[in-house]
């Protein structure tokens, strides 16, 4: 005989519950590694360790759903089964310090298996079941300037207990504290003490010690970048404004290795020292990321509820791969593939999502923007402009159904909204344009030295942050750097060869011939030639074979989150 439907319900819950407990387990294991990796050097581990730490929530979820259906066999998609489930389900979490992640958990499961179109608050936590959690204790340690302010500062680093010696104690705390001494010296306060995370956030190569530093007269975000080379651990960089903290957990960064045990309480205190930074991406920038997409998708839905506006098409040049909408007065883009590609495209949709895969499960070095992919969301009819919904029927089917007054996109990308560089410079004051263009140059170099090149050199594929950086967000065509072959273009055998429309010479997929980007910048003549002033190198196949053979020996480049004025004597090439 077998098991009623109700121990089935109860068994299966206790399954979602047991997968999201593995889940958590070993994405703290991994996590747990990033202190020893930093200790020891072992960047290419350190690498390792990411990328597992990113494919282990689909591994899990794929097992839980596999549980799941042998569970409830022919009920599988009886809905008052999975309103039980969820019930059950929402027993068991309620005293967890991490309910937040184990709703979203549940989530994951559920549309694997009904493929929910929009949202179903019966057997989906459209919102949460429970009020946030009270902080038990505070996330961070207080470290008083009683005996000034370079003894605070060398307090905090020795409590750190990283199992690796700084090169120079001392010279390091002296540098911060002249650092420190010129920010506070601009206010009217004097430093008290800092209140410094407990978790240590790693990434990459680097180990940052995130807080605040109080003051007499205001608070200021403290962060203290540690590196590690063979001389051992330096502080490299102090950072004491918000816009330099909101860069170091940039949309356009990879996720922290950090150790928490309650993750709202200490995204509750990043966001204390970046009110401007929505809760959701503190969340994705931790490695929280399925979560941290749920929040943006209620933050949506909060702002449709309070707004009448319309999506609409995204400014800029339309793209020839992707639909981009936005709403005028949100900072969020949504990517859809179109249902074909004009030549010269010649890529597939499966290619273009394989792309964006690629960027999800690289370095981003700072300069490619991360996108979240859903499916199947619903909006009403009246939430599209006339021209918008005509190009999505038109040109992205695959992509987007109308019935009725419902318009269901079922598969999108949705990324930070971004100022177009070809629109950037056409309205910027002419300092800032041509600070963009020089930025341009370094967001090339950066995306070359993580082996990832852009493809599309175009101007108007590259965007401008609120922050000024200068941010690459077209990856159709993107690749690693180490699969390109880059060629001088041959000297021409007869006068006649320079003026074929077709060239002269054999050209291979892959090759590049960096000589012709002059020819494609697409920028007016002033910033052209401060473009060529800063960035000559990029022209010249040698630079691009260097960063290659660099590549092939097995260095990892790395590219800082704050710039170079902004580091201790700068003792480190990038």
């Amino acid at each position: 005989m077998g098991m009623s439907l109700s121990r089935i319900v109860n068994a299966a819950a206790r399954s979602i519950t047991d997968g999201f407990d593995r889940y958590r387990s070993e994405f703290m294991a991994i996590t747990r590694r990033a202190p020893v990796r930093f200790a020891r050097r072992e960047w290419h581990e350190a690498q390792a360790d990411a990328l597992d730490r990113l494919d282990l929530y689909t591994t899990v979820v794929d097992d839980v759903e596999a549980e799941v259906r042998e569970l409830l066999g022919d009920q599988i998609e009886n809905e008052v089964a999975w309103v039980s489930m969820k019930a059950v389900y929402s027993g068991r979490i309620a005293d967890r310090a991490d309910f937040d992640l184990a709703e979203t958990f549940f989530n994951s499961v559920t549309r694997r298996v009904f493929s929910t179109v929009g949202v179903d608050p019966d057997i989906e936590f459209v919102d949460s079941d429970f009020d946030p959690p009270q902080q038990t204790a505070p996330v961070y340690a207080t470290f008083p300037a009683l005996d000034g302010v370079a003894e605070m500062i060398r307090s905090i680093l020795v409590a750190q207990r990283i199992e690796a010696p700084f090169a120079d104690l001392d010279r390091d705390v002296a540098a911060a504290a002249v650092r420190v001494a010129g920010t506070v010296a601009g206010g009217e306060g004097q430093v008290t003490h800092a209140e410094i995370s407990v978790p240590v956030f790693y990434r990459g190569k680097g180990a940052y010690l995130v807080g605040r530093l109080a003051t007499t007269g205001e608070a200021l975000p403290f962060v203290l970048a540690l590196s590690n080379d063979d001389d051992g651990i330096a502080l490299d960089a102090v950072l004491l404004r918000e816009v330099e903290v909101s860069i170091l957990f940039s949309y356009t960064r990879s996720y922290f290795h950090v150790e928490v045990h309650r993750p709202a309480d200490v995204v509750r205190f990043v966001s204390e020292l970046l009110p401007r930074k929505r809760l959701a991406e503190i969340y994705i920038a931790m490695g929280f990321n399925k979560h941290g997409k749920t929040a943006l998708y209620r933050d949506l839905l909060s702002h449709l509820a309070v707004s009448d506006e319309q999506f609409d098409l995204a400014p800029g040049t339309p793209g020839m791969v992707m639909v981009a909408f936005t709403l005028p007065s949100h900072d969020l883009v949504f990517k859809v593939i179109r249902d074909r590609f004009s030549p010269p495209k010649s890529t597939t949709r499966a290619e273009v999502m394989s792309k964006y895969r690629l960027v999800f499960r690289h370095d981003r070095a700072g300069r490619l923007i991360d996108a979240q992919e859903f499916e199947h969301l619903a909006f009403h009819r009246s939430r599209f402009s006339d021209r918008l919904l005509e190009e999505l029927i038109a040109t992205a089917s695959r992509s987007v159904e109308v019935s009725g007054d419902t318009v269901v996109v079922h598969h999108v990308y949705v990324e930070r909204k971004v100022v177009p560089l070809d629109l950037y410079i056409r309205s910027a004051e002419p300092d800032d344009a041509e600070a963009a263009v020089i930025d341009f140059g370094h967001a090339i170099k950066d995306l070359a030295a993580t082996d990832v090149f852009p493809g599309d050199m175009l101007i108007k594929n590259f965007g401008v942050t609120r922050h000024g950086r200068v941010v690459f967000y077209d990856y159709d065509e993107v690749t690693r750097l180490s699969a390109v072959r880059f060629r001088s273009i041959p000297i021409a055998t007869h006068p006649d060869d320079e003026l074929s429309a077709e060239p002269w010479f054999g050209v291979d997929p892959g090759d590049v011939f960096p000589e012709e980007f002059r020819s494609f910048l697409g920028l007016p003549r002033a910033l052209r030639e401060a473009f060529f002033a800063h960035h000559d190198d990029l022209f010249d196949p040698a630079t691009w074979e260097g960063l290659q053979q660099r590549l092939a020996s097995g260095e990892i480049m790395e590219t800082y989150p704050y710039a170079e004025a902004q580091r201790l004597g700068a003792r480190r090439p990038v």
